[in-house]
């Protein structure tokens, strides 16, 4: 009988297959770079594989950083809902994510990994402006969305950089309600408050 050719069948080792493969591609071209198709072609298996085991792109990154979670799946329940409460509401998820004995240790490894190695930082830098502000960028569809996403996302790494990893002592200490009470307002002026003009339009303008 003939052996059966071609691409393979998926199991345990073929998910890892994958994986692996991806991470090489990531590491090598950046998140904007890779197409599924790509890593299907590298690991020898059918691109709907892929689907099977990850929900698309940026399922199969979040695997491959070991993120605690897939942006395309959980940032629609959170923009959803009043632009006048949105800053609010990412910044209780984003402290949940930390806070949480499940997702806050892995959390802490990706942020850590991007801190300390330029390759990581890169990747997951691509995969946050694509996945995540990207997404903000687009609920909010007002002037600079992209810049008003990308202050907001600034304001959250630094308050886990500084409450969860280097653990300075009052924010460490603060409880949730009074970190929101005082983040909370900021977060909501870069999201729909009025940003400062650029010396140069005003003058354009004048």
């Amino acid at each position: 009988m003939m052996a059966r050719t071609g691409r393979r069948p998926g199991n345990a080792d073929t998910r890892q297959q994958i994986v692996d493969v991806a991470r090489a591609q990531f590491a090598e071209q950046g998140y904007d770079a890779v197409s599924l198709r790509a890593v299907a072609r590298g690991a020898g298996v059918d691109p709907a594989l892929i689907h099977h085991y990850f929900d698309g792109k940026s399922g199969l990154f979040a695997e491959v950083l070991q993120l605690p979670l897939d942006p395309a799946t959980v940032l629609p329940a959170v923009l959803s809902g009043d632009l006048d409460r949105l800053g609010e509401r990412l910044l209780r998820f984003f402290l949940e994510l930390w806070e949480s004995p499940e997702t806050g240790p892995r959390m802490r490894a990706a942020v850590r990994a991007a801190l300390s190695s330029e390759q990581a930082s890169a990747r997951l830098g691509d995969f946050v402006v694509r996945e995540v502000l990207g997404r903000l960028a687009d609920r909010l569809g007002s002037d600079r969305a992209l810049l008003r996403a990308t202050l907001t996302g600034t304001q959250l790494i630094g308050l886990a950089v500084v409450r969860y990893l280097v653990q300075a002592g009052p924010l460490r200490q603060a409880s949730i309600e009074q970190i929101v009470a005082a983040v909370a307002p900021t977060l909501q002026r870069y999201l729909t408050g009025r940003l400062p003009t650029d010396r140069t339009d005003t003058a354009e303008q004048g």
